[in-house]
C-alpha cells in the first residue's frame, strides 16, 4: 500500500528546512520527472502544447518547456501574466532559452494542463471554463500537472475539471485524487520525484491507497484439514431471498468450508449450499441485511448479539438495531444512501447524499472516531475502508460493477473471509480488493456482468 495525504505544503516546507532543498530545486526535479515521464512514454510524439497559470503550477509547465525545448515541437501557453516569484523566474529563463510562446491555443499531440494545482480555493472564473473545455475537446494525450485543473484540495469539482489520461502529482499521493467525483478526471496517476526518494520525502499517514499485493487470498496451506477448519458461513436470508443466495454462492466460491443460508421458508438452494431455519451452533461469522426487509425485531436482535463476527449490510442501516452492535468488531458495508442513514440514527451527521459525496472521507472519520471497533466499508467508485483512525482506498473499482447483487457478493466474500478466521480489517480488505480485480478481469462487455459472472471470476484470481 501507498501513503496518502491530506496536504504536502508541509513535506515541502521539511525538505526546505531538513534536507536544505530550496522551492527551485523542488521546481527542477518535479519539472525533470514531468519531462522524464514524458520522453520516456511518448517519444514517438513530435508536438506538445503546455497551458500555464500565474503560480507555481504555472511555473512547473514553465520549467518543463524549457527542459523538453527541441525534444519537442514546444508551445507555451501563458492563460494569465505569471504572479508568483518562482513563475515570473522560469519564465525569464523560458525566454532566454527561446522557448515559444503562442498568444492562440493550438492542437498538439501531447496537452499538458499546468493551471492549477493543489491550492485551487474558489471557483472557476468563465475564461477558465472556456478554457478547460477547449483542451477537453482535443484529441491529444491529455497530462495534467499535479491534479487537474479544477479539482479543488479536498477533491471537489463545482463546474469542469481538466479530464487527463495521466496525473502526474508532486512528491507524493494526495487524498483529493482519490474521490469519487476525481475518478473521472484523473486518469493513472504517478508521482513526481522532487530531489528525494519518497520514503524521504514522506512521514507517517493514517490514509493508504490499496495495491494488489495487499490482496490476501485464502489459500489453503494445511494438508491435515477438513471442511470445518475453513470455518462455517451463516447467511440470513430476508424478504429479497436472491440477495442472501447470491452471497452464499461467493462465500462457498471464496474458501469457506460450510456456507448455511438462514431462512425460515424452503429454498431451492445448489446443492453445496445447506439451509436452517436458525443459526448454526457451529457457525464462525454471520452475513446479514442484504434484502432483509422486514423482520422479527427480536430475532434479529438475537442473532446481532452472537459472539461470532458479523458483515453487516442494506436495510439494517435504517433501523435503531444497528446501533446496538457498533461496540462490537462488526464489518458494515453501506453504499451513500445508507451511510447518510447510519449517520443520523448514531447522531453523527444529518446530512444529504451530495455533502456526503462531496466530502466522503471527512464523514468516514467522523464515524470512525465514534465507533473505533467497527470496520466501515463506503461503497463507491473508490471504495475507502476505515477503522479507528486509520483509512485505506480501493481504487480498482469500475462501472462493471454497477449491477444489483454485486453488494451481496461483496457480502459474502467478507463473510467467508470472517469464517476463515481472518481478522474484520484484513477480510474488508482483502474482499473488497479480490471483488474489484475479478470485475475488471470480466473479459465481456463492461454492462454485462451478472453475479454469477463476478462470483467466477473471483474463483480465477
Amino acid at each position: 500500500m501507498q501513503r496518502l495525504f491530506d496536504e504536502v505544503n508541509s513535506l515541502d516546507k521539511r525538505c526546505y528546512e531538513k534536507f536544505l532543498l530550496s522551492e527551485d530545486l523542488l521546481m527542477e526535479h518535479a519539472a525533470s520527472s514531468m519531462a522524464l515521464y514524458i520522453s520516456e512514454n511518448y517519444s514517438s510524439l513530435n508536438s506538445i502544447l503546455i497551458v500555464c497559470g500565474s503560480g507555481n503550477n504555472g511555473a512547473d509547465g514553465i520549467a518543463l518547456a524549457r527542459l523538453l525545448y527541441t525534444k519537442f515541437h514546444v508551445n507555451l501557453y501563458l492563460a494569465s501574466p505569471s504572479k508568483s516569484s518562482m513563475a515570473k523566474l522560469q519564465l525569464q529563463r523560458a525566454q532566454a532559452l527561446g522557448v515559444n510562446i503562442i498568444e492562440e491555443l493550438t492542437l498538439c499531440d501531447i496537452t499538458v494542463d499546468c493551471l492549477f494545482g493543489t491550492g485551487l480555493n474558489k471557483a472557476l472564473n468563465e475564461n477558465y471554463i472556456n478554457l478547460i473545455n477547449t483542451l477537453n475537446s482535443y484529441n491529444s494525450v491529455k497530462i495534467a500537472c499535479d491534479i487537474p485543473s479544477g479539482i479543488n484540495n479536498i477533491g471537489q469539482v463545482e463546474s469542469i475539471a481538466f479530464e487527463a489520461d495521466i496525473t502526474i502529482t508532486m512528491g507524493a499521493l494526495k487524498t483529493s485524487l482519490f474521490t469519487d467525483v476525481s475518478k473521472d478526471y484523473v486518469g493513472d496517476v504517478v508521482v513526481a520525484n522532487l530531489g528525494v526518494q519518497r520514503n524521504i520525502y514522506e512521514i507517517e499517514s493514517n490514509k493508504y491507497i490499496l495495491e494488489q499485493s495487499d490482496m490476501k487470498l485464502p489459500f489453503r496451506d494445511k494438508k491435515n484439514s477438513h471442511k470445518g477448519s475453513f470455518g462455517h458461513l451463516n447467511v440470513v436470508a430476508g424478504c429479497k431471498k436472491g440477495a442472501g443466495i447470491i452471497a452464499a454462492k461467493a462465500a462457498f466460491g471464496f474458501g469457506a468450508g460450510l456456507v448455511s443460508v438462514v431462512c425460515h421458508e424452503n429454498l431451492d438452494l445448489p446443492y453445496h449450499i445447506m439451509q436452517t431455519h436458525f443459526i448454526s451452533e457451529n457457525c464462525t461469522a454471520i452475513a446479514i441485511g442484504m434484502g432483509l426487509g422486514k423482520y422479527e425485531t427480536q430475532e434479529i436482535r438475537k442473532i446481532l448479539n452472537k459472539n461470532v463476527p458479523k458483515i453487516i449490510d442494506a436495510d439494517l442501516f435504517y433501523d435503531e438495531l444497528i446501533c446496538e452492535v457498533l461496540d462490537q468488531e462488526v464489518v458494515l458495508t453501506p453504499h451513500p444512501k445508507e451511510f447518510i442513514s447510519l449517520l443520523k440514527l448514531c447522531d453523527v451527521a444529518n446530512i444529504t447524499i451530495d455533502e456526503l459525496q462531496n466530502n466522503r472521507f471527512l464523514y468516514v472519520e467522523k464515524f470512525c472516531e465514534k465507533y473505533p471497533k467497527v470496520v466501515l466499508l463506503l461503497k463507491g467508485a473508490n471504495v475507502i475502508i476505515a477503522q479507528d483512525r486509520k483509512i485505506y482506498v480501493n481504487t480498482f473499482g469500475s462501472a462493471v460493477l454497477s449491477k444489483g447483487g454485486s453488494g451481496d457478493v461483496l457480502s459474502g466474500l467478507i463473510g467467508s473471509l470472517l469464517a476463515q478466521r481472518y481478522k474484520p480489517l484484513d477480510a474488508t480488505i482483502s474482499a473488497s480488493l479480490a471483488h474489484a480485480i475479478a470485475a475488471r478481469n470480466y473479459k465481456k462487455n463492461n454492462y454485462s456482468l451478472v453475479p454469477s459472472d463476478l462470483v467466477e471470476e473471483v474463483r480465477k484470481l
